[in-house]
């Protein structure tokens, strides 16, 4: 497949290659993955460590990585339950890019913070001047 048409199917809404980058990409899932790659957790480690995440937006998110065959879910035959949640080997070769994106971020923090400000100095000095 040439760059060209594998760009194209990444663009169409309705290829699964869009579909899996999309679940890839979404902000819960990379914290998600970012986590497990410390190694297995229980799920109200996993609830403590990723500030704000809903406990069903969690639930649906490990689901959903489950079901990719990124996430393996271990249940131990415990009274309570113990449930626990691991990367899978396919999971784990999410790490490597996951990190170089978070090296990125942190590397390019203080310009993108600077950006933001000058860009809403100018928003503010628009509404000043139409005001």
């Amino acid at each position: 497949m040439s760059s060209r048409s594998h760009a194209a199917s990444v663009m169409n809404p309705g290829c699964l290659s869009r579909v899996v980058l999309d679940r890839i990409a979404d902000k819960w899932t990379a914290l998600i993955i970012y986590v497990l790659a410390g190694g297995t957790h229980r799920y109200a480690v996993l609830q403590r460590e990723i500030g704000g995440i809903s406990q069903k937006m969690l639930t649906q998110t490990l689901r959903s990585l489950e079901r990719d065959g990124l996430v393996q879910r271990k249940v131990h035959p415990v009274v309570p339950p113990k449930v626990e949640y691991s990367l899978t080997p396919l999971g784990r070769t999410l790490i490597e890019p996951l990190k170089a994106i978070c090296s990125w971020s942190e590397k390019h923090l203080p310009q993108l913070q600077a950006n933001r400000t000058r860009a809403r100095n100018a928003e503010g000095a628009l509404t000043t001047a139409a005001g």
